[in-house]
């Protein structure tokens, strides 16, 4: 089993420098620094050049020079996405080290004969990748737990040009949905899943990644159609490995046929030769 390292080449990101649990980031104009617990080595690039960012998270908050936005736009392929400095976390709205998967969505959104190829994005966060499916042909429906990230997904369609483009946005718990699902008979060309390590449900259900991605997984298989596609699972849990996923998936979708591969997710820094992992993957495809 071949492990495959995809790379971001989304011209509104950079990844300048990271080091001592640290990176140094530019999204469109504007350069932050955030905490980087995979960071282990040491920074290319002399303090000075940190220093220019104008937003710095030391895990706890962030600070700003004068002048600095809260929040501003990115360019993805001629769609604008909303970037925003979170009150409650280091994130800013988007992972591009996702990159790749959002590009790959193009091979599998052709219309059939009978409509538009169905797709499920799960923890599907501030809604990228809904997008990217959506314009790439696919009916997509986005579920994510958390009522703030829900609205910044609908945000971001209204801002993308998608908007005469229909997407079902739900906020609910992802276990707890597929399993209805399953039950009203829908299916699903392809699907998508990006679960945390931990959280909870919009009513405080509990979610922990290792007790139960497998029998979220066997669920999944069940929402697969006759035609399903496609089946993308990343994963940031640093307790976990890309033969894992392999082996989740593997169990999973028992008897499906198909292809698996499997990999990380990566960014290359422009100060140096140093490659940054970001995140594991597994993909099913028919």
């Amino acid at each position: 089993m071949q492990i495959q390292v995809l790379f971001s080449e989304w011209d509104q990101y950079e990844l300048l420098d990271s080091g001592d649990q640290r990176k140094l980031e530019r999204f469109g104009d504007v350069l932050l620094v955030r905490g980087e617990p995979r960071a282990w080595w040491k920074p290319e690039l002399p303090e000075r050049e940190w220093a220019k960012a104008v937003a710095v998270h030391d895990d706890r908050s962030w600070s700003f020079k004068p002048g600095a936005p809260r929040e501003w736009t990115l360019d993805l392929d001629g769609m604008e996405i909303l970037c925003r400095f979170s009150e409650t976390s280091k994130h800013v709205g988007v992972f591009p080290e996702q990159w790749p998967h959002w590009r790959s969505l193009r091979e599998f959104g052709q219309p059939e004969k009978d409509g538009k190829p169905k797709l499920l994005n799960l923890f599907g966060y501030t809604g990228v990748a809904t997008l990217c499916a959506a314009r790439a042909g696919f009916d997509a429906t986005h579920v994510d737990a958390s009522k703030p990230t829900v609205a910044w997904a609908r945000r971001n369609h209204e801002i993308s040009g998608l908007g005469d483009v229909n997407i079902r946005y739900l906020l609910d718990d992802a276990l707890k949905f597929v399993k209805r699902e399953v039950r009203r008979g829908n299916r699903y060309e392809a699907i998508l899943l990006d679960p945390p390590a931990f959280g909870r449900g919009p009513r405080k259900e509990l979610w922990k990644v290792e007790a139960q991605v497998a029998e979220l997984l066997a669920d999944c298989a069940q929402l697969l159609s006759d035609r399903a596609r496609l089946l993308i699972l990343t994963m940031y849990n640093t307790d976990a490995s890309a033969l894992m996923l392999n082996n989740l998936l593997t169990d999973a979708l028992e008897g499906k046929g198909g292809r698996l591969s499997i990999g990380e997710l990566a960014l290359r820094h422009t100060s140096g030769p140093k490659i940054l992992p970001r995140s594991l993957w597994a993909r099913w495809q028919a």
